[in-house]
């Protein structure tokens, strides 16, 4: 009775305390409030005045949590959150927490199966570039089926005259040969960096930051580390063919990534060195999660450990090549507020837009190569398909294969289609004969929970779509082939089936998945995130002749922009074949740092746009040491001097007449009209094209068939208990 009389005197006497100090807000600080994971949030409490509220976790005090930091404000780690639902109340204000597990999902959908564990076979150091010498120190076995493993705390330090890191002896001091550096902070530390490497969002996270175990005290979101400057770099992968069905073998910046002329594993330690902090997750290196969605959570998950271990950066920035500059562009745009800037190279918008047009040359390819064998001359081909050079139009081609689940196909040359990861297991992998229910290796089925789910296959839909499309337009309007090739072209082409066969009917996308592609940004639309940061874009690869990391890839990503929010001030584009990195670096982080400096009122957008350097300018590097200022255009004529040097190239649905930004995956039709062909069609010959289009042709004056933005921070999947959330609404 005595017990029990207490606890009711002691909830009154909190209620009494709440109903005297008042709260005007109460905020997370690392994630949003409905997408908590790991069991913890940063939470701060302002209070209206100098005596601080009470505070309750789902009814039980948590006030000795919170630390008083600026005048009436509180900060505390909330731990012991359970799954699902969770209130914290203080002083009359209330804030409903949404608790995932650390292994997720959180909005990327139901988790990936099959899922290959890698745990036991990730070197630790491998994110880091190339791996310290003698060091083959794995992560270590999965304990559980979420592929999670024990966490690990690790040194590593920079030789005096050394390059690379290398391995922190065990022992209680530090070696004699350890060199010191000093951090934009001003901080002058030993070069010793402490390397943490966990699972989260059942990837391999990792995260690097300067730390001394010798002297330092242990880091804490109250008591960051003394070489730590604040702020904070996310270190994105390569491409993502392959990347499906594992959790991954190395980080953001493996060895084999390079950003302009700069080695990721020289990028990663002179940034250290200045005092920056990196992280990074298996996931998000799109070779092993060719995801976006999910690519996004994992950072969207990582930033939120990282903040809950050492506290709030200042601002945090997004630095990738290839597949690193769409892992670093669609989770800007469909999660604002997840980086601040994004320095990009290489690039392309996204790779569904790599696998749609190279969907479309692969058409071609086969009807040159096979149905209309040895009838068009390579300049005729060239003419059609845009490309500079028949290697440059092969290779891009051949890009289709991320879209192609059938193994071993004989196709066209140097076409890979079904490529897996070797510790996929063959008995897990897809064949429609031998294994019909095995996984797919395509972008559209490792994406399943945001494409849908077809229920007559169990596949994937799909989203390539070539309904109306006239291939060749602009070759029959400059007289490059004649009306009679361009009928047998449009007449021929065909079409895929759900296995990426040729077929002869034209391809028809689904239209739930076409929706759900602008809506999820797996179809960069730049107008969320995106549009509010810097987005520089430093070329990285210029190469039209072949590769397929051709220039009308970063010309897309400008005109989307564009597209979504009336210009492309935020994007700053230096060409050249390299861009000095060492200026493209301090550039870039002097615009982020003026936005951050900026006190003043305005939108994000609008600090973006005034705080960029009057010395930022778009232009390119003609040859080494000289930058020609000058607005940067795509063209394949010598207009300008950036042009002369590095004309640009088009691809099939350009020539067809569709839009640079090649973000329409269906277009709307319009009646074939004679007019439209400036004579170069003989009016004879108008029934046999509007045959081969019953419906009309494409008419890209008008946005495509469930043309929209993205939703910003959408879930594609079920939430914990009760909670579900909704694209369509964005929740």
């Amino acid at each position: 009775m005595r017990i029990v009389r207490w606890i009711v005197l002691a909830v009154c006497a909190l209620a009494a305390g709440q109903a005297g100090a008042q709260v005007k807000s109460i905020e997370t600080l690392s994630s949003r409030p409905d997408r908590v994971s790991g069991g913890a949030a940063l939470v701060q409490i302002v209070d209206l005045g100098a005596t601080p509220a009470p505070v309750t976790l789902n009814g039980a005090d948590i006030t000795g949590e919170f630390r008083s930091g600026p005048p009436n404000v509180r900060t505390g780690l909330v731990t012991n959150l359970r799954l699902g639902a969770n209130v914290i109340r203080a002083g009359g204000a209330t804030l409903k927490l949404t608790n995932y597990p650390i292994s997720g999902p959180i909005f990327s959908g139901p988790h990936e199966t099959p899922f290959v564990c890698t745990t036991d076979r990730f070197q630790i150091y491998s994110a880091l570039g190339r791996p310290p010498a003698a060091s083959g120190e794995t992560f270590g076995p999965a304990l559980d089926a979420d592929c999670s493993a024990k966490t690990k705390i690790t040194y590593l330090y920079l030789p005096k005259g050394g390059a690379d890191l290398v391995p922190l002896p065990p022992g209680p001091g530090l070696p004699p040969d350890v060199a010191t550096t000093t951090t934009t902070a001003g901080k002058s530390v030993n070069f010793v960096v402490r390397v943490e490497t966990a699972t989260i969002d059942r990837g391999i996270y990792q995260s690097t930051v300067l730390f001394d175990p010798t002297s330092d005290t242990e880091p804490t979101w109250r008591t960051p580390p003394r070489g730590w400057n604040g702020r904070l770099i996310a270190i994105q992968g390569a491409g993502c063919t392959g990347g499906w069905y594992f959790q991954g073998l190395v980080g953001g910046s493996s060895a084999s990534m390079r950003i302009g002329a700069i080695d990721a594993s020289l990028f990663s330690v002179a940034r250290l060195g200045e005092g920056y902090a990196l992280f990074g997750n298996t996931l998000q290196n799109a070779s092993q999660s060719c995801n976006a969605v999910l690519s996004g959570e994992a950072a969207a998950m990582g930033k939120e450990h990282f903040i809950k271990q050492f506290g709030v950066p200042l601002y945090t920035v997004s630095v990738g090549c290839s597949g690193g500059s769409y892992g670093s562009a669609q989770p800007a745009d469909a999660l604002p507020g997840l980086y601040d800037g994004i320095l990009i190279a290489c690039t392309f918008p996204d790779p569904l837009t790599i696998a749609t047009s190279g969907g479309d040359a692969h058409l071609l390819t086969h009807f040159f190569d096979v149905t209309a064998k040895a009838r068009f001359s390579e300049a005729e081909q060239l003419a059609i398909s845009g490309y500079k050079t028949p290697k440059a139009f092969l290779d891009a081609a051949n890009q289709f294969a991320r879209a192609d689940p059938v193994p071993a196909r004989d196709d066209a040359p140097g076409y890979k289609s079904a490529v897996f990861n070797d510790v996929v297991p063959a008995s897990l992998r897809y064949d429609p004969k031998t294994n019909p229910k095995g996984a797919r290796p395509t972008i559209y089925d490792v994406a399943r929970s945001v494409y849908g789910v077809d229920p007559a296959t169990g596949f994937a839909r799909r989203t390539f779509d070539n309904v109306g499309v006239q291939y060749g337009l602009q070759a029959l309007l400059t007289g490059e082939i004649t009306a009679a090739q361009f009928l047998e072209l449009n007449e021929k082409i065909g079409g895929y089936d759900d296995d990426a066969n040729y077929v002869a009917a034209r391809s028809v996308g689904d239209a739930g998945a076409i929706g759900r592609a602008y809506q999820s940004g797996l179809l960069l639309g730049g107008g969320a995130g995106l549009a509010a940061i810097p987005v520089f874009d430093v070329s990285g690869i210029y190469n039209d002749d072949g590769g397929y990391h051709y220039q009308w890839f970063h010309f897309a990503l400008r005109e989307r922009l564009v597209h979504a929010n009336g210009d492309a001030r935020n994007h700053v584009m230096w060409r050249g074949d390299p861009v000095p990195f060492d200026k493209a670096w301090p550039a870039f982080i002097a615009w982020v740092e003026a936005i951050h400096a900026d006190a003043a009122p305005g939108s994000a957008r609008e600090k973006t746009l005034r705080d960029r350097p009057a010395a930022l300018v778009d232009g390119c590097w003609t040859a080494p040491g000289v930058f020609t200022a000058e607005p940067q255009t795509f063209s394949r004529a010598p207009s300008t001097a950036c042009n002369a040097r590095f004309p640009s190239y088009g691809y099939p649905r350009l020539l067809a007449d569709g839009p640079l930004a090649e973000d329409v995956l269906k277009c709307r039709l319009k009646p074939v009209d004679l007019n439209d062909y400036g004579g170069h069609l003989p009016a004879e010959l108008l029934p046999r094209l509007r045959h081969i289009f019953p419906a009309g042709v494409c008419d890209w004056s008008k946005p495509g068939f469930g043309q929209t933005g993205v939703v910003p921070w959408a879930s594609f999947g079920p939430a914990p208990e009760d909670l579900v959330f909704d694209v369509r609404r964005g929740r």
